[in-house]
């Protein structure tokens, strides 16, 4: 996907972040003006077979995944089959995500039809009603232990590492892809949260790979949403370097998935489903 044009884009720097003239002061700093990097963060419009759906705030990369993430993840499209065709078109006061799905996905968009604000900070803005909070979704499959403690721990250090657009702005969040050994095989930014795993589960969808095999792990809280995201996509388990919310473990707790918080360096704190975990004398 090119970058797009006008205010949105910053020549020859990568979609997402853009240059801007800073000052910086205190102590041993001149206050002399200086180059930094800042996460871009734009209007981007969800369009449906040319009607408007949604419109949030979000990093304007990878917006392909991320198009189809979010109409998966909030029960557009039933499979990556439904979406035909994914236009990015950029205006003067954003972009618009043009797709055009199967028409037999209109009923379940009018469904789900919201009219977003588009706050990074919550993925509710704009619901009608306390029934449209909470999706109706069948828990993911059970299996036997399946993730080590060193796993959770390896996959949680390396993420840092893969996460170019934080590590230049500071400023925004991830959500990666690991298989059962810990290893890293996909991440995705944003500056909202809920926007980083819609990008994940959409570039999940569009390479085939196998949600039922690995874990999610997120550089944010684990919010109830996240763990929604995550169970509409299959994934059995979800792990975040901060604190869950109440809502997110009740919803894990039905859904089937391990969820973990607090996961640093050497720890991690297990807030349901504890015996996915596979046990230090069973680890090889």
């Amino acid at each position: 996907m090119p970058s797009p044009d006008g205010p949105f884009a910053a020549p020859g720097l990568a979609a997402g972040h853009a240059a801007h003239t800073v000052h910086r002061r205190g102590e041993g700093m001149r206050g002399a003006a200086e180059s930094d990097q800042l996460a871009q963060e734009v209007p981007v419009a969800l369009e449906y077979n040319g009607i408007g759906h949604a419109t949030l705030l979000a990093t304007p990369c990878d917006l392909e995944d991320f198009a189809y993430g979010f109409s998966f993840t909030e029960g557009v499209v039933r499979s990556a089959r439904d979406i035909y065709d994914v236009e990015i078109a950029p205006r003067d006061n954003g972009i618009v995500v043009q797709l055009t799905i199967a028409s037999a996905c209109l009923n379940q968009l009018k469904l789900r039809r919201r009219s977003l604000a588009g706050r990074t900070g919550c993925g509710l803005c704009g619901l009608e009603s306390l029934d449209e909070v909470q999706r109706q979704l069948p828990p993911v499959a059970s299996r036997p232990p399946f993730i080590g403690e060193q796993a959770i721990l390896a996959a949680m250090q390396a993420l840092r590492a893969q996460q170019p657009l934080h590590l230049a702005t500071g400023a925004t969040h991830a959500a990666g892809w690991a298989d059962p050994q810990g290893r890293i095989l996909c991440v995705r930014e944003d500056v909202g949260r809920h926007n980083a795993m819609d990008k994940l589960v959409g570039h999940l969808l569009r390479s085939g790979a196998d949600t039922g095999c690995g874990f999610a792990v997120i550089s944010s809280r684990a919010s109830f949403e996240m763990v929604q995201k995550a169970a509409a996509a299959g994934m059995p388990a979800v792990v975040a370097v901060s604190a869950p919310t109440t809502y997110a473990v009740r919803m894990a707790d039905e859904l089937n998935i391990l969820l973990a918080g607090f996961a640093r360096k050497h720890a991690f704190t297990i807030y349901a489903h504890p015996e996915f975990l596979v046990s230090a004398a069973d680890s090889p």
